[in-house]
């Protein structure tokens, strides 16, 4: 007969399960392209009812995220919001933070970092500029990609397949009249984007405000984040798009080199 009290059992348990949890959560971020249910048993040798429990209940918590188009589990982003999970592998942030400070400086206008998660951007950072009129985006938010800045310029980074599945689960919708709103408009703005080195949000999700983004790439030349600076049509002129879409390029690749990924030649 166990010596145990009922409640230390409970409390055994619980660690058990703990400790479940985060032999499964290692176990998805040694894989940059995700496992299946299957390969995340043979990691953690637990059983597929076991594991698959463990999985939903992180995915409900946001911890782990699951691609329906090919069943694959990853890390999920609510790692960074509880707790900064998601972003310590990397130090995103941290690392980023002062080449965002000197792209606000640079350009005058307020500075964004994010990061794609379930078909949608969410802000991680923000540094504001110090002008009266300015673009807000608290670290949580979450935009739509295809008619965000920050959005484009993940997109346009994607592998085709991931792009056409990102437009089939979540079909672009209207949010301002500059909303490209078809998957075709969209498409040929996402060629323009690889073509000139960032993206442009021309008052598509605001009327009024544009935003300029350029993609932040992972070791394997994949999309990792997205830098931008956004501000009033008054203040981000046509004549200056030129200039602040240089500066954006230039930042992103500035983070990319820092993190360690694969910096794209310029032009």
């Amino acid at each position: 007969m166990s010596g145990r009290s009922p409640s230390s059992r409970g409390e055994a348990g619980g660690v058990q399960s703990v400790r479940r949890a985060i032999a499964v959560l290692r176990a998805l971020t040694t894989a940059d392209e995700g496992l299946t249910l299957t390969e995340v048993c043979q990691a953690v040798g637990l059983a597929p009812s076991t594991a698959h429990r463990l999985l939903t209940t992180l995915q409900e918590e946001r911890f782990a995220r699951v691609d329906p188009g090919t069943g694959l589990w990853s890390v999920g982003v609510d790692a960074f919001s509880v707790g900064n999970g998601f972003l310590r592998a990397r130090d995103l942030v941290s690392m980023a933070r002062p080449e965002l400070r000197q792209l606000m400086y640079d350009s005058g206008e307020t500075v964004n970092l994010a990061v794609e998660d379930d078909g949608q951007a969410t802000y991680l950072a923000q540094v504001e500029c110090r002008e009266m009129m300015r673009a807000f985006a608290k670290p949580g938010a979450r935009v739509p990609l295809h008619c965000s800045g920050v959005g484009k310029a993940l997109m346009a980074a994607m592998a085709p397949s991931a792009v056409e599945r990102l437009l089939a689960e979540r079909p672009p919708t209207r949010a301002t009249p500059g909303t490209l709103d078809t998957p075709d408009r969209l498409l040929a703005d996402l060629e323009v984007t690889r073509a000139r080195g960032y993206a442009l949000d021309d008052q598509e999700q605001a009327i009024g405000l544009r935003c300029v983004a350029a993609v932040i790439r992972d070791e394997h030349g994949g999309p990792m984040a997205a830098v931008s600076l956004s501000g009033p049509m008054a203040r981000i002129t046509d004549a200056r798009l030129p200039t602040l879409g240089g500066l954006v390029a230039r930042t992103a690749r500035a983070i990319t080199a820092k993190l360690g990924g694969v910096v794209e030649p310029v032009g």
